[in-house]
């Protein structure tokens, strides 16, 4: 990862490969940003016009070099478009800001140093650019063999104040949230014959040690034996059995204790209920739950808040075989609900019931789940938005606001209860699935089922998001994404803070 440093120096004078500045769109042209006000008098004042003629208009996410024709000591410039102009010092501002550095970043992949001279009033500013650099600059060469660029190496970035111990303490948070998520991404990516449950578990385990999270990991002999039948149902049909990771961060003096469960299965062919080869490709994603949680528990490790938090990754892979559970199978659930599975696609509640209710042994103050649980979500929501579903209102708005200031997409649905009645099943508890009509809302209320109605609960459904498909965009890389990772640290830290 790139190495961030602090300096309140004048860009013109850095000894730097390039400088970033940023533009807003406006109605008769581009707008400098504060951060350019030294580089367009070195330049005469022109910048503005110069960069207009060049067809910079400061729109999100355009680029636009140009030489500094020896007037700096970086030989390159680098304007970033923000889009409008945003209220300085909102959740928007920010993420236009985090979004701009991430854009700049990628685009400046291998190059040795940059200095970013972006709009930074305060550590909130800073901590946002610092998060876009790093988010942008991350990628995944694991396997290749040629020759790739590799991301900035050296990052300064410049700001009146940035030294100060509020500041410096913001960007050390950024770049521990920016390592969270761009681990998260890597695990995402890696193709699934590398990446099993079992693989995952020692991961976890190996990552986990020498930090302040205890790990504990039940194979398939210890969930059977448990009556996790969830896990072994879906499990049962790949030759990579199950496992359920529980890792561990107890605080001193901790007044609130978080639940978090993510979803884990690291291939999803959809079972004897087959997905189509197109819909198949990306399922390597599909253990994107159990990544941002693991990940956002290495953070929590390292930001030592004060409160309690358990983690459950749920992993299985879905396989069709001779061994694999049937459509119209009954499998009992930890706890001892049973459940009709008329779809073996439909896997991944079933996973995450077992692990909400083991999660629900601990005894939280409040559980948060994580999954790419379903394609309807994208439908609703799109590629780039999560829901949020919650068995109480203000909860969800609360996540909300956690995910709005994270710099996350995400959106409150909500848990009719006049659906639940399509999860009715004639020979079980319930059936694992429905009918078409509110699929990801259906699917929230059967994960609702497993949890007590006095715990404060909510299920965030991160199939859109998990997994860009499309092209780059801002400090977003095709393939894996991290999502949640961002949201899931500051629920933690507004319990700390009393305000969740």
């Amino acid at each position: 990862m790139s190495t961030v440093t602090l300096s309140s120096a004048s860009p013109t004078g850095l000894k730097v490969d390039a400088v970033v500045v940023a533009l807003a769109s406006g109605a008769d042209g581009p707008v400098l940003l504060p951060g350019a006000e030294a580089i367009d008098k070195a330049l005469k004042g022109t910048l503005a016009t110069t960069l207009a003629q060049l067809g910079a208009a400061g729109t999100v996410d355009e680029i636009t070099k140009l030489t500094t024709q020896g007037k700096t000591k970086a030989p390159v410039l680098v304007a970033v478009g923000t889009g409008p102009q945003a209220e300085p010092g909102s959740p928007e501002y920010r993420e236009r800001l985090r979004r701009a550095a991430g854009a700049a970043s990628r685009s400046l992949a291998g190059t040795g140093s940059v200095a970013f001279a972006l709009p930074i009033d305060g550590e909130a500013d800073a901590a946002a650019v610092t998060e876009g650099v790093l988010l942008g600059a991350y990628s995944f060469d694991s396997y290749k063999t040629g020759e790739v660029k590799t991301p900035v190496e050296t990052v300064t970035i410049l700001g009146p104040g940035v030294k100060t111990k509020a500041v410096k303490e913001a960007v050390t948070r950024a770049e521990v949230i920016a390592t969270a998520v761009n681990r998260a991404r890597d695990w995402i990516n890696t193709p699934p014959r590398d990446l099993v449950p079992a693989t995952f578990a020692e991961l976890s385990t190996k990552l986990a040690k020498g930090t302040k999270l205890t790990v504990e990991v039940l194979d398939e002999k210890a969930l059977a034996k448990g009556g996790y039948g969830g896990l072994i149902g879906v499990g049962q049909g790949s030759v990579h059995p199950p496992r359920l990771i529980r890792l561990s961060y107890r605080a001193a003096r901790a007044k609130k204790h978080l639940a978090l469960v993510g979803k884990g299965i690291t291939f999803d062919t959809g079972g004897l209920s087959l997905k189509p080869n197109d819909s198949m490709k990306t399922m390597k994603s599909d253990m994107s739950g159990a990544a941002a949680v693991v990940a956002a528990m290495l953070a929590v490790a390292e930001l030592a808040p004060r409160v309690s938090v358990t983690a459950y990754a749920a992993m299985a892979e879905n396989m069709p075989s001779g061994e694999a559970q049937r459509p119209s199978d009954v499998i009992t659930m930890y706890g001892g609900k049973t459940v009709e599975v008329l779809n073996t696609d439909a896997e991944g509640r079933l996973v995450m019931a077992d692990a909400l209710v083991r999660a629900a042994e601990d005894e939280p103050d409040l559980i948060i789940d994580v999954a790419t649980l379903t394609g309807a979500a994208i439908v609703a929501l799109g590629p780039r938005v999560s829901g949020i579903m919650a068995n109480d209102d203000t909860l969800a708005a609360r996540v909300h606001v956690a995910a709005k200031n994270s710099g996350e997409q995400m959106w409150p649905l909500p848990l009719p209860s006049d659906l639940r009645a399509k999860l009715d099943s004639s020979i079980a508890d319930i059936a694992n699935i429905g009918d078409r009509s509110g699929g990801a809302l259906q699917a929230g209320l059967f994960l609702k089922e497993f949890v007590d109605d006095a715990t404060p609960w909510a299920h965030l459904d991160i199939a859109g998001p998990s997994f860009n498909e499309a092209q780059p965009f801002g400090y977003t890389p095709k393939g894996g994404t991290g999502a949640a990772v961002r949201t899931l640290v500051k629920i933690v830290e507004e319990l700390e803070a009393g305000a969740l």
